[in-house]
């Protein structure tokens, strides 16, 4: 039988689990579509099941958003992971990335949940302990390599998927934030002469992901008072 992650629960029975994973597939179907203001009764109808039956997996939406976060920063941690065991340094760093974005532009409920995940410091906390130490790994190899300019911060990456997820939201065009992936990674490669160097500006892990936060939250009070 399988364990709740996450949690010191017992294991559930399989038709439990079963209505458990019958529960995040819907929700990462109607969050895609409709982004996480969506109701736990708009899952549950998606899901086939009783809103009951959902409260009994899941005691409020934002618990529903946690278990969906641990499968999305797992299927970022893997494409990272990917990228990592290229022997070409360069070509594993873009090949995440564009994967990372691909997921991500498709996705408007990943986008939100990602971009929120400064709201809650578990989430912080999971993102740093999964995610960031693979990307200083392919970033410092591919530096090492002589491929990836010397003044890239591990946070620039996390940037960069922040800034195309807004060309995907603002335009509603989902292959649109290629072009300026593909802009961006020039200013990626090291050059030496061709470039100048970054304006030295730091800015930490929880700045940024405090930036993520407001940023979703600023996005969703404009869609409220849209006309």
């Amino acid at each position: 039988m399988a364990s709740s992650p996450g949690t010191n629960r017992p294991p559930l029975r399989r038709d439990a689990e079963a209505n458990r994973r019958r529960i995040l597939v819907a929700a990462r179907e109607v969050f895609r579509e409709r982004g996480v203001e969506a109701s736990l009764s708009d899952i549950a109808a998606h899901a086939g099941l009783g809103l009951g039956t959902v409260y009994r997996r899941f005691s409020s939406k934002a618990e529903l958003v946690d278990a969906l976060f641990d499968d999305m920063v797992g299927t970022l941690a893997g494409v990272a992971e990917e990228g990592l065991a290229d022997p070409d340094a360069w070509r594993g760093l873009v090949t995440s990335l564009e994967k990372a974005c691909e997921v991500q532009a498709f996705d408007r409920g990943l986008r939100e949940v990602m971009m929120g995940a400064g709201e809650s410091p578990e989430r912080q906390a999971l993102v740093l302990a999964r995610i960031t130490p693979v990307m200083h790994a392919l970033i410092t190899r591919a530096q090492e390599q002589g491929a990836l300019r010397a003044d890239i911060s591990p946070v620039d990456i996390p940037m960069i998927q922040l800034m195309l997820a807004a060309v995907t939201d603002r335009t509603g065009q989902p292959d649109l934030w290629r072009r300026y992936l593909r802009l961006l990674l020039d200013g990626l490669r090291a050059q030496p002469g061709a470039s100048a160097p970054l304006p030295d500006i730091a800015i930490g892990d929880s700045e940024f992901m405090n930036a993520m936060d407001e940023s979703s939250a600023r996005e969703v009070r404009e869609r409220r008072t849209s006309p």
